[in-house]
């Protein structure tokens, strides 16, 4: 069922409709499912706002027209970090311009819903999205920070909004797969119209041969120039295959193509009894419509991860020789300027702290749990967040030239050395094409030196076998299990991104799992214990509200509650918080004698004993089945983890994952990955900060999940785009089938040819033989192909 259906099965649509029993828990916005027994209509604030802004507007129609998935229209639960008015072009008469990329518009009612609320503003002159690319482009007469405005309505409404990039261009602007759908558009009407003219040919026994080379003249003139332009993309790849001296699939079925029509051309000069345009145009239709849908599938996966990795992107305040900031591009900052960074901001360069210490949350870039503390004049990767107070950096490198280029440059390299892989239908065109041109030269040789017959008389059974051996159903094989296999995983939100991805995952020997934000949900909880005042607790989270410390965090989430923080709050950077003589941080700066255990605030008050509040980095729900199922699957696993021991150990043990590393560098997670390559263990790395890009590139096949950064996602092979780790073993079970029916596919084509070829070498093969042989095949191996997609869950 939609969201629609869940929806409006709990209630009248539209906010201003009535209360109707509720007999299925959704979310009254998203869709999302709701917990058993829950009093509200809403899985979330966020969503109640929404919702209310939507009835507010009069807009209400957005729930009878809704399609989308539950829980893509969920608000977010930060504001965004970047300064879309720096973005904004001016105009004339004081009109600016913003083009954004929106990240959950899945259906007509959401871009209904966009454009209509931006224009409800009485500024906006013109608000167009487009829903294939997720474009919104916006008009308005006004001042330029109005653009932020308009950025937090979407995000009120539950869509993530980002500055549009050169890569979201890339993703949705796919030159080669224009040329595919052009090339299949020609073929198929070639193809329709070549055929009403052969099949007059086939059925007119008493035709005249006046009339029969009337009929063959005419499949000349329309297959002729369909079989040169519609087969393009496949001739290009054939010769860049001859080339590089490793002949492909796509050799074998240009050969095939045009060798038909040359002896099509052939028997339409001598007036022959038939003519083969009609299997020529045939084949091409139906290889194209195979490589447009396996590209429209991969395609789709690119838009979706270019979604998620557009959010990266923004602005920084760069600060002048007058010590004003002025919101810039990233891509504009130089060496030697100095920028300012915001509490809760990203570092997006590599710099020099000026400030005298700086509180970062280097979870992407190192896999620590906690914060850590910086001095002045220490070295900042891009990729952490400012966890303390505002500071000054003194940029190191450009972003083209920092530490994220150096990587996406590792990441290009292992990509380069990655598409090595060699699929399985191009090692059966090694051994299948020289052997197929070899019987339709011997069939040719035979006829005419051995039977004495003419050469033309002799082309047409050497071609007959170069048709029925010519690989359709071969070629077909492969990509028709991808594209059913790729459409199965992204239905449950796995999104593939590689070609060769599934045939490496279904080839992993051994699991190789990132802690934080991997196995664990990277959010830090507080755990209960019996006897702790709920007035400490009360008092803590006060105190807590007052800092942007993922413990602080999590402590005011246990005690939504709490009041405000009190006046005089003030933030110790990497120790804790102190207002008078109370102190809530680490056990040092409360005056707890001994060490920290782990995950740990003291809360110390004057004459009174110090009460710890004690968290946890909760584990995944599905993280030990998960394991547990990837194990009966053949898969052992190991830990990687850049936080400490203590953390490291108890993650594995409730995991179930076998030998585990704790404080391993970005550096020694590759080396890790390299040395079980060299042992032919296949690995398949699950990893989701900058920290494990090196190790997702170089393993044999990679995951990364949701809320991975985007280097980690752009390294990987699939992105799990929901919360949950059972699907990467549904995936493994998916990808092995998918090897399994493409060998099926693979075996049934030879086996047909090696039962029509004898036929075709002794010239019993009419065209009508050689036309049910190759469209039998082929439609024998689409079935098959679409058993892939059926693999239990």
């Amino acid at each position: 069922m939609t969201a629609l259906g869940r929806i409006l099965s709990g209630r009248e649509g539209g906010a201003a409709g009535g209360e109707a029993p509720v007999s299925v828990a959704a979310c009254a916005h998203c869709g999302a499912p709701l917990p058993a027994g829950a009093a509200t209509r809403f899985c979330c604030t966020g969503c109640e706002g929404a919702h209310a802004l939507v009835a507010g507007l009069g807009l209400d129609a957005f729930y009878r027209r809704q399609e989308t998935a539950a829980g893509t229209l969920r608000p977010a639960e930060a504001p965004p970090e970047t300064d879309f008015a720096a973005l904004a072009r001016p105009g004339r008469n004081g009109e600016h311009s913003l083009e954004l990329m929106v990240a959950g518009l899945t259906c007509g009612a959401c871009v209904w819903l966009v454009e209509q609320a931006l224009a409800n503003e009485p500024e906006m002159l013109r608000a167009r999205a487009s829903l294939s690319a997720r474009r919104l482009t916006l008009l308005w007469r006004g001042p330029a920070t109005r653009a932020n405005d308009f950025v937090a309505l979407i995000a009120r409404l539950g869509f993530r909004a980002a500055p549009w990039s050169p890569a979201c261009l890339r993703a949705t602007e796919d030159a080669e797969g224009r040329e595919l759908l052009r090339a299949l558009g020609i073929a198929a009407f070639g193809m329709m119209n070549v055929m009403l003219v052969s099949v007059a040919v086939w059925a007119g026994v008493d035709m005249g041969e006046a009339t029969r080379a009337l009929m063959h003249w005419l499949a000349a003139l329309i297959g002729l120039p369909v079989v040169l332009v519609a087969g393009m993309p496949f001739y290009r790849s054939a010769w860049r295959s001859l080339r590089a001296r490793r002949p492909n699939m796509d050799l074998a079925v240009s050969l095939g193509v045009l060798a038909t029509a040359a002896m099509s051309l052939s028997e339409t000069l001598r007036n022959g009894a038939y003519t083969w345009f009609d299997g020529a145009t045939a084949l091409l239709a139906l290889l194209l419509a195979g490589r447009v849908l396996d590209r429209a599938a991969r395609r789709r996966a690119r838009q979706a991860v270019a979604e998620l990795l557009a959010l990266q992107e923004g602005t920084v305040q760069r600060l002048a020789p007058d010590g004003r900031a002025g919101h810039v591009p990233v891509a504009a900052v130089r060496a030697g300027e100095r920028i300012l960074v915001a509490a809760g901001e990203r570092l997006r360069l590599d710099g020099v702290l000026e400030a005298e210490e700086a509180l970062l949350d280097t979870a992407a870039t190192t896999g620590e749990s906690l914060p850590r503390r910086f001095a002045a004049g220490a070295a900042l990767a891009a990729g952490t967040v400012n966890l303390g107070n505002p500071f000054t950096l003194r940029v190191s490198a450009a972003a083209a030239d920092g530490s994220l280029a150096a990587m996406a440059r590792l990441l290009e390299r292992a990509e380069q050395a990655r598409g090595r892989f060699v699929s399985i239908a191009d090692k059966a065109a090694r051994f299948y094409v020289p052997a197929a041109h070899a019987v339709a030269l011997a069939t040719f040789l035979g006829w005419w030196l051995g039977m004495g017959v003419s050469w033309q008389a002799a082309l047409v059974p050497a071609v007959a076998a170069l048709i029925i051996t010519c690989p359709c159903g071969l070629a077909i094989a492969v990509p028709a299990v991808q594209v059913v296999a790729v459409g199965a995983l992204f239905r449950r939100g796995v999104l593939v991104t590689s070609p060769t991805a599934l045939e490496r995952l279904a080839s992993a020997g051994h699991v190789v799992f990132d802690k934080t934000g991997t196995l664990t949900e990277g959010r830090p909880v507080l755990l209960e214990e019996p006897g702790r005042p709920a007035s400490a607790l009360a008092e803590a989270a006060s105190l807590a509200r007052a800092s942007r410390h993922p413990l602080a965090r999590a402590l005011v989430a246990a005690c939504p509650s709490a009041p405000p923080a009190p006046a005089g709050v003030a933030e110790v950077p990497g120790q804790g918080l102190r207002c008078g003589e109370t102190r809530l941080g680490n056990a040092a700066f409360a005056g707890v004698a001994g060490s920290d255990e782990g995950l740990t605030l003291w809360l110390a008050r004057p004459g009174l004993s110090a009460v710890p509040f004690r968290f946890a980095d909760r584990l995944r729900a599905d993280a030990a089945p998960a394991v547990q199922a990837l194990r009966e699957l053949g898969l052992d696993s190991e830990l990687l983890s850049g936080d400490g021991p203590v953390a490291v150990e108890a993650v594995a043990e409730a995991a179930g994952v076998g030998p585990w590393q704790a404080r391993a560098t970005p550096e020694g997670k590759a080396e890790r990955i390299a040395a079980l390559a060299v042992a032919g263990r296949r690995p398949l790395m699950v990893g989701d900060g900058i920290n494990d890009a090196a190790a997702l590139a170089m393993a044999h096949v990679s995951a990364a999940p949701q809320g991975a950064t985007d280097l980690a996602q752009t390294a990987a092979d699939l992105v799990l785009r929901g919360e949950e780790l059972a699907v990467l073993p549904f995936a493994v079970r998916v990808a092995r089938r998918a090897q399994r029916l493409a060998r099926q596919n693979i075996g049934l084509s030879l086996i047909y040819n090696m039962v029509a070829v004898p036929c075709a070498v002794l010239g019993y093969a009419t065209p009508l033989i050689a036309a049910l042989v190759m469209a039998s095949s082929s439609i024998i191996v689409i079935l098959n192909a679409l058993r892939a997609g059926k693999v239990p869950t």
